[in-house]
């Protein structure tokens, strides 16, 4: 069988998907800061047998919490001499220009550890002045007595030619074998200086902690007899072998979330909706992806920690384009100073979780919320559920301040977290000129079905999707991704008497390249399919767009096709478009997928019957502008396919409840998912 773990901030979730495409899922708590253990915890609770593991492929957000929460380890920096400064000076850029709260980012390597070393290239890769070796070996000994545990080596232009650092990388390896290093050519081959050194840096900041990380939960795995091939999530959709996780753990920044947008289009695919916004709600925070025409969009325009006040710290890899803030099912409902309620973004996460957890929280959540106004059922939760508890946090801290009721209080923290959610599926469409009227919504994560309902109606989505293992859904679609590598290399060059020959050169040495890492890790050259592209810009712009490249050798013809789609999306971007302007290229992009495979999902085998079949209890659930309504509640997993519900309704699983409006229809499909029309 093919087995996915994901940890979230508040739940360890698994899915299993046997030969037979019998799909098995089972959650357990995330236990941080020893996050393997909550992996062997949810192997357990599935009770699936580790020596029948063909592959095993793992989500985690050790990477992203390591750097938000600023435990990775002392890092220094080697750079070109008169470049020491790059991350301090950054960008001019602010999230808007007249924003007096600015505040400029804090680098993550402190000025005494960045070191400067006499070397220097130019653009085209030729070198102008060689590298000193005698300065790599004094900064290698003051690092030492510095205790430094990791190394970033960023040179001027070394994306055009990496020599000198792979000079500088051997020498530090041969003088202090011990410590972590990492060259910015090993991430990336794009050009712009402070985004290639900021994401080097960041890349080494947790070099130790994922391989760490990554050997205790191979050992583990080890020691429950399992043999499987081992792969790891990364940011931009595909996965990769533990092995090469380690050398650059960057690329698992966006580990988990990304699955489950990639699961998005797969299950599009599958139900004829080519046009998908994917809506995962976690415990911790609500992430949301645009699909247009079945295109998961990756992007290198990537920040953590990009907010109204601060740029950020940039990092230049490939990411799945996402949207994500700090909104779940754990998100704590508080008073600001303004008198304002608010929701998120703090989270009581796994521990001690929201008040129903009874593990020692105090703070009201939105679980708290949908628990009292009966969307929730405490029947559904794996402990005994203090609901006067849960109601005594909510009149504290919420409803008597405001001297309302409990009820009120609680359908009030679900309007606001509604209202952030919202807003970030409003960024991902609307604010990117597509209308959300031509998508269907995947809801998934633990909270994604109980309010994507509502959030539909009040964004004019006609159809919402929630998946068979709804709240484990990001673990399927790690089971349905490929290996995945990304070859980014910056080419500058004008369209208008370009060298064929030597693009083409460039375009085969990436794909001898592709083919000869997917090798390396077991794939056959037979099962790996590659895709180009090319960033191109008019001579004069600042930034790009990105345009498929035909296969095999690129002629005049071929590259004039390329021109015209550039033309074309340019226009669809930005509304304009300059055919008589002089164009250029910035970056070839070759994209490699080891191809492996998938699971094939059963059919339900439960066809006809009716809705009462299921029909577990009726019991009041509070509504927004309807007040208390008596609402059939369904056991999901003694739905049939072809049962139609009209709501309002509330379709239960152990741990999803989907609800349904008055004036909406849920329909089960052969594979077992709920198709809602929202009755927009």
């Amino acid at each position: 069988m093919r087995v996915a773990t994901d940890i979230g901030g508040t739940f360890t979730d698994l899915v299993y998907v046997d030969n037979d495409g019998k799909m098995g899922v089972a959650k357990s708590h995330t236990t941080p800061p020893n996050f393997e253990q909550g992996v062997m915890d949810v192997i357990n609770v599935s009770g699936i047998n580790p020596k029948l593991l063909d592959t095993f492929i793992h989500g985690t957000t050790v990477i992203i919490n390591a750097l938000t929460e600023r435990k990775g380890v002392k890092t220094g920096l080697i750079t070109t001499k008169g470049f020491r400064d790059v991350l301090e000076i950054a960008r001019g850029n602010r999230p808007d220009l007249f924003n007096v709260r600015y505040e400029k980012p804090t680098v993550f390597v402190p000025r005494y550890l960045r070191q400067e070393v006499e070397e220097r290239l130019n653009y085209k890769g030729e070198v102008l002045e060689p590298l000193n070796k005698d300065q790599v070996r004094e900064i290698v000994q003051y690092f030492q007595k510095e205790e430094v545990e990791a190394i970033a080596v960023s040179y001027i232009h070394a994306y055009s030619n990496p020599s000198h650092e792979q000079e500088t990388i051997a020498l530090i390896k041969e003088l202090w074998p011990e410590v972590a290093v990492t060259a910015s050519h090993e991430v990336t081959k794009e050009w712009r200086e402070y985004e290639r050194t900021s994401t080097t840096v960041l890349n080494s900041y947790v070099k130790p902690i994922a391989s760490s990380y990554v050997n205790r939960l191979e050992s583990e795995l080890a020691a429950l007899g399992t043999e499987s091939n081992k792969y790891i999530m990364q940011s931009n959709g595909g996965t990769t072998t533990f092995d090469q996780s380690k050398e650059t753990p960057i690329n698992m920044l966006e580990s988990g979330p990304v699955a489950g947008i990639y699961g998005s289009a797969i299950l599009g695919k599958m139900l004829g909706e080519q046009n998908i916004i994917a809506f995962d709600i976690g415990g911790t925070t609500a992430k949301c992806s645009l699909i247009d025409k079945g295109e998961v969009k990756v992007s290198t325009e990537y920040s953590i920690e990009r907010t109204d006040k601060t740029a950020g710290y940039p990092v230049k890899v490939p990411v799945v384009d996402i949207v994500e803030i700090g909104n779940g099912g754990g998100s704590i409902a508080w008073i600001d100073g303004g008198g304002s309620l608010r929701v998120g973004p703090k989270s009581a996460g796994a521990l001690p979780g929201p008040v129903a957890y009874g593990k020692g929280g105090e703070e009201p959540t939105t679980t708290d919320a949908n628990l009292v106004v009966g969307r929730l059922s405490p029947k559904n939760f794996d402990n005994d559920v203090d609901m006067e508890k849960v109601r005594a946090a909510i009149q504290e801290k919420i409803a008597e301040p405001f001297n309302t009721t409990v009820e009120e209080a609680a359908l009030g923290i679900i309007r606001i977290a509604n209202s952030n959610m919202l807003n970030a599926l409003k960024l991902i469409s609307v604010r990117k000129g597509y209308d959300p009227r031509e998508f269907a919504l995947v809801a998934f994560g633990g909270g994604g079905s109980m309010h994507a309902p509502a959030l539909a109606k009040e964004l004019g989505v006609r159809k919402v999707i929630v998946p068979v293992g709804a709240s484990v859904f990001s673990a399927f679609g790690m089971l349905m991704t490929d290996l995945r590598h990304d070859f980014i290399q910056t080419f500058i060059r004008r369209v208008d008497g370009i060298n064929l020959a030597e693009l083409n050169e460039k375009l085969t040495k990436q794909e001898v390249e592709a083919v000869e890492q997917f090798n390396n890790e077991g794939i056959a050259e037979s099962d790996v399919v590659l895709t180009r592209f090319a960033d191109l810009r008019y001579v004069g712009q600042e930034h790009t767009v990105k345009v498929p490249v035909p296969a095999g050798d690129i002629t005049e013809e071929s590259l004039q096709l390329v021109i015209d789609k550039f033309h074309e999306t340019h226009e669809q971007l930005y509304t304009f478009k300059l055919e008589e302007a002089p164009t250029e290229i910035v970056n070839i992009h070759l994209t490699a997928f080891g191809t492996v495979n998938k699971p094939e999902l059963a059919k339900l085998d439960r066809i006809g019957g009716t809705a009462e079949d299921a029909l577990k209890e009726v019991r009041p659930v509070l509504y927004e502008d309807m007040g208390w309504i008596d609402t059939n509640v369904f056991d999901r997993n003694l739905l049939s396919a072809d049962v139609t519900i009209q709501g309002p309704a509330v379709v239960e699983e152990q741990s999803n409840s989907t609800i349904l409006y008055p004036d909406q229809t849920l329909t089960v499909d052969i594979y077992g998912n709920l198709i809602i029309n929202t009755g927009v």
